[in-house]
């Protein structure tokens, strides 16, 4: 296995939660980072403004959209490598604004794909989501799972892969699929499951408020995320190739939530609350993943897999929200759609 020569990449979505962790890991490893944020009145970089001085200037920061292609290509051209991670991701929010989730995830992957195939970038990698697969037909789930869109999001996201990978098949482009599944960890929107357990049981209330329980999900740390985008950015293998990410391990929301309260000593007690829970036919029961092509390509594995990795990102995950400094960085976490 050789490492693509290269150093320049240009990462969109970096002001998110995924993306600016993955820019900090970059930059630590002596890449040059094009930081592509979505252009806002407030001039904030996003997760980017919490980031040590050291990484901000090592970083060039370009604001724009991916919806807009001339943007993209301008703002693209230097680059050798491309991380593609700017999407629309809250699953209720895609119920009431579906178009925006084409608009966005179907439409501004195009506009990527067509940037870097006209500046002959030298390899791609775009970012899916275990949300294509929908509900597990088969555990572990490998790549080769059947795709099926439960929800507008997902089916966004399915569309948004196809337009990727229609790119390296029509156009040679060196493209890869990275497929994580359920990312936590520190800067995680409080919409996410995780952060809004760990909130709601810090304030010492007596009840948490939840969906449902009993679907599975496979959690991955997002350090783990991030060294296995790096596993396949320094390699040319996996061209025209979907890679799972995941950590190997599979615990329901309602295990989650009584990790969370038994790691913080609370005896609140959990309500299903009917605003909470997804469609019947949009949720997914259960999800987790076939890792074993990304350890046999990549020779990548989760530092925080299994029970005990996952019980060990939960800890970090739990000490970064009770820090009351990133915790004041969100909004209640009483959210409407």
């Amino acid at each position: 296995m050789s490492r693509i020569s290269g150093d320049n990449v240009f990462v969109t979505g970096a002001d998110g939660f995924i993306g600016s962790n993955i820019v900090e890991g970059l930059v630590k490893q002596s890449y040059k980072v094009k930081a592509y944020i979505l252009y806002n009145s407030f001039d904030s970089w996003g997760w980017l403004d919490t980031s040590d001085q050291e990484i901000k200037e090592n970083i060039e920061v370009i604001y724009g959209d991916v919806r807009d292609y001339n943007r993209v290509l301008e703002a693209m051209k230097g680059s050798e490598l491309v991380i593609h991670l700017a999407s629309l991701i809250a699953i209720p929010y895609s119920y009431h604004a579906p178009e925006s989730y084409i608009d966005t995830n179907v439409k501004g992957t195009l506009n990527v794909m067509q940037a870097a195939r006209n500046l002959g970038i030298k390899r791609v990698i775009h970012t899916s989501t275990s949300e294509v697969y929908g509900s597990a037909r088969f555990v572990p789930m490998s790549e080769e799972h059947p795709l099926n869109g439960q929800s507008p999001y997902s089916a966004s996201k399915i569309g948004a892969d196809q337009i990727a990978y229609s790119f390296y098949a029509s156009f040679d482009l060196p493209l890869v699929i990275a497929r994580p599944f359920n990312n936590y960890g520190p800067r995680q929107s409080l919409r996410a499951i995780i952060p809004d357990l760990i909130t709601q049981a810090a304030t010492k209330k007596n009840q948490i408020r939840v969906g449902s329980i009993t679907p599975t999900r496979d959690f991955t740390f997002v350090e783990d995320t991030v060294s296995a985008y790096l596993s396949i950015l320094e390699s040319d293998l996996g061209v025209g190739e979907v890679f799972n990410i995941g950590s190997n391990f599979e615990i329901s929301i309602g295990d989650v939530a009584n990790s969370v309260l038994q790691i913080l000593e609370s005896k609140a007690e959990l309500v299903s609350e009917d605003a909470r829970v997804r469609p019947s036919h949009s949720e997914v029961n259960r999800l987790w993943a076939d890792i074993s092509k990304i350890q046999k390509v990549f020779g990548w594995n989760p530092n925080y897999g299994l029970e005990t990795g996952f019980h060990a990102g939960l800890v970090k995950t739990i000490e970064w929200y009770l820090n009351e400094k990133n915790l004041s960085k969100f909004k209640s976490n009483t959210i409407t759609y």
